[in-house]
């Protein structure tokens, strides 16, 4: 005979009862497109859609807070200099935003983003590799095409097409490069053989921003601001080619690392507040989290990059692992979001340091 009685184990494990949700749970819940949404209204809806949505509304909420952060936000401490006890210092001395970024993203329209930033002085500190500051210069010289993923190497080689993913770079861009860096390089060198100045990697940024003199240019805006860009990665690619090519001409140029190491992590040291935000990994993510760690770890840090961790580099390791090194402060506000730099970092940018675009 058919048992009419629910089996208790089977209905048991089906109906397992819930523990009390707490009041203070976020429900799930994404945008409602029935109704007219603004631009802040739209981003800010992302933090209760879920996955990486989430990461992001989470990304833009920390940023807010670093950007809006006054000194004069803390309370008076007892032992305090005469200079920041200042109530008109405290209430200018906000959170230094060190911002780094990979080379691809200079090759991007990600470019004037971060051109945005630098020129509003949003950003303290700016970190990058070698292609971070040559694609710069040299989109002052010549255009980059949006090309495909998929064309042949071999094909684009034969014609002079350089492929960074799916744009592509006229070899005779980077022949322009030379022929505007080279004069600049000879000029350099004999001002240190007349005055005994010796280049940095941040110097020697800082003086191709004076000499391109173009309002389109990142670093020309870094130049006028006085906002240092470190790279200590400078000689590979296009920029370590034309060295090359210049020690063999005219030998002698030196490039020295040590003060640069020593200025980025004074300037860590010595913020009163610290944020990250970090696109990408390699080089400019390490270099900014190790010079946090002279300070005991960073106040805030938002990372966006593809990379995964179950291979142990550090570009896929998530805000945690750089608590554990003493790179971020375990009070910190700190989130990864996983993905594509191109397609999150402008919606974070117009959800919080364009909000100002109106005022300034």
């Amino acid at each position: 005979m058919t048992s009419t009685t629910v089996p208790a184990v089977a209905s048991a494990a089906v109906l397992q009862p819930s523990e009390p949700i707490s009041e203070d749970a976020i429900s799930v819940q994404g945008p409602n497109f029935e109704k007219h949404l603004s631009l802040s209204q739209f981003l800010q809806s992302y933090e209760r859609i879920g996955f990486q949505a989430n990461s992001l509304g989470k990304a833009i909420d920390i940023v807010d807070r670093m950007r809006k952060w006054r000194l004069s936000d803390e309370p008076l401490a007892e032992d305090e200099s005469d200079y920041y006890s200042s109530s008109a210092v405290r209430a200018q001395t906000r959170c230094n935003i060190f911002l780094g970024y990979t080379s691809n993203l200079i090759s991007s329209g990600l470019r004037e983003v971060i051109l945005y930033l630098v020129k509003h002085k949003h950003v303290a500190v700016l970190v990058t590799t070698a292609g971070g500051i040559e694609e710069d210069f040299i989109k002052c010289l010549g255009k980059t095409y949006l090309a495909d993923f998929n064309l042949d190497g071999a094909d684009l080689r034969r014609r002079g097409m350089n492929r960074i993913g799916n744009l592509v770079v006229p070899n005779d861009n980077y022949c322009k490069f030379e022929d505007w860096l080279t004069p600049i390089l000879d000029t350099m060198l004999a001002e240190q053989k007349a005055t005994g100045t010796v280049w940095t990697p941040s110097s020697f940024i800082r003086r191709l921003g004076k000499e391109i003199n173009n309002e389109e240019s990142v670093y020309y805006w870094a130049y006028k601001n006085n906002i240092p860009v470190f790279c200590p990665a400078l000689t590979d690619g296009s920029i370590g080619d034309m060295i090359y090519f210049h020690s063999f001409r005219n030998p002698g140029l030196v490039l020295d690392i040590v003060q640069d190491i020593r200025d980025l992590n004074e300037r860590s040291r010595t913020s009163r507040k610290a944020g990250m935000i970090i696109l990408g990994g390699g080089v400019c993510k390490h270099q900014i989290a190790n010079a946090m760690l002279i300070r005991n770890g960073a106040d805030y840090s938002v990372f966006i990059n593809t990379g995964q961790e179950f291979d142990g580099s550090d570009s896929g390791a998530r805000p945690d692992e750089a608590v554990s090194w003493g790179k971020i402060r375990p009070s910190a506000e700190a989130v990864k979001v996983y993905a594509d730099a191109t397609l999150v970092f402008p919606m974070l940018v117009a959800a919080t340091f364009a909000q100002d675009a109106g005022s300034s």
